[in-house]
């Protein structure tokens, strides 16, 4: 079920997906679970499988920009042209309106299809080798806990993937960022790897956040493992009501070391509070404290401004699965 992604798998897994079957694969995002783009039988196995909304679009992946021609209708804007050429390969979604050839079932039933290259050999290899577009939404179940290795992808698919091409670790840990361009405007979508301020400084212009058009990662609750996560910024708002329950106390920044109760867990997401190191970590620690069966994982909260808008967006969405009273 799980194999190397050396050469002859990537073929395999590409022969797979030319027969309408489902395959997991590592991106520098995600693991993403993956089928042809085009073809409506294939793509409503990734619906079953993560047991996701229909009405929730998936991106499509691609392996070349020739892809634009053949999937949207206006694909052609200076802005979006600044945004390719600065940010793909690499974990930038753009929306587009779609053309005829899109299902809608890959959209959602929506007019517009999201789309990005990802910036990963396996990922682009496979794509190629299969010869079509790959719709991949992270290979996980719906609402939970995005896998950034193969172990976390079969723990919670295990034998409904036809394979997992395993890749290692995913080198940024958290999904792409979303956009849709009208005119001169860009509107973030969904926050992700790529920054605000990064988007920003390519255009020229400020950028909006909004939902002026529907795309994957919109939904309030997501990315949530079952335990409870609560978020604190000072440790002194939460430490009188640690010792009620079994936890897990998760800062950013080993350098800070609160001082706890002996009896709780005390992990951190990075050596010196790097936000791209916090953000490789983030799914997989709050998987491996989701396993261990605790009562409330604490995490500190984290300064929204660059890529800490998007990690303290997933943790607010894994905040929602269920309210704890302190």
């Amino acid at each position: 079920m799980i194999l190397s992604a050396n050469e002859e798998n990537i073929l395999l897994a590409a022969e797979i997906i030319k027969k309408g079957g489902i395959v997991a694969f590592p991106t520098e995002t995600v693991y993403g679970l993956g089928a042809n783009a085009l073809n409506k039988d294939a793509v409503i196995k990734i619906f079953e499988v993560k047991q996701r909304p229909y009405f929730d679009p998936l991106i499509v992946h691609i392996d070349n920009i020739s892809w634009l021609e053949k999937l949207t209708l206006n694909y052609k804007n200076e802005i979006v042209e600044k945004l390719i050429n600065i940010f793909w390969p690499g974990p930038l979604t753009i929306v587009f309106k779609k053309s005829e050839i899109v299902p809608y079932i890959t959209t959602g039933g929506l007019e517009t299809v999201a789309i990005r290259m990802p910036k990963n050999n396996i990922a682009l290899k496979l794509i190629k080798y299969s010869g079509v577009p790959i719709s991949a939404p992270s290979a996980n179940k719906f609402g939970y806990i995005s896998p950034t290795n193969a172990s976390m992808v079969y723990e919670q698919l295990g034998n409904e993937v036809d394979i997992i091409l395993d890749g290692g670790r995913t080198e940024i840990g958290i999904e792409s960022t979303i956009v849709y361009v009208e005119n001169n405007d860009v509107y973030v979508l969904r926050l992700g790897a790529i920054s605000i301020e990064e988007i920003e400084s390519v255009i020229g212009n400020s950028v909006e956040i909004s939902e002026k058009v529907k795309s994957p990662g919109q939904f309030k609750f997501h990315y949530a493992p079952y335990t409870k996560v609560v978020i604190f910024d000072n440790i002194e708002d939460v430490i009188s009501c640690i010792n009620d329950y079994k936890s897990a106390v998760v800062i950013t920044d080993k350098k800070e070391s609160p001082d706890l109760p002996d009896n709780v867990i005390y992990d951190y997401f990075s050596e010196s509070g790097d936000l791209r190191e916090i953000a490789k970590n983030l799914f997989e620690k709050l998987y491996y404290y989701d396993k261990m069966g605790i009562d409330v994982i604490f995490v500190k909260s984290i300064k929204e401004e660059g890529i800490g808008r998007a990690i303290m967006d997933r943790l607010k969405k894994a905040s929602r699965r269920g309210a704890l009273k302190l």
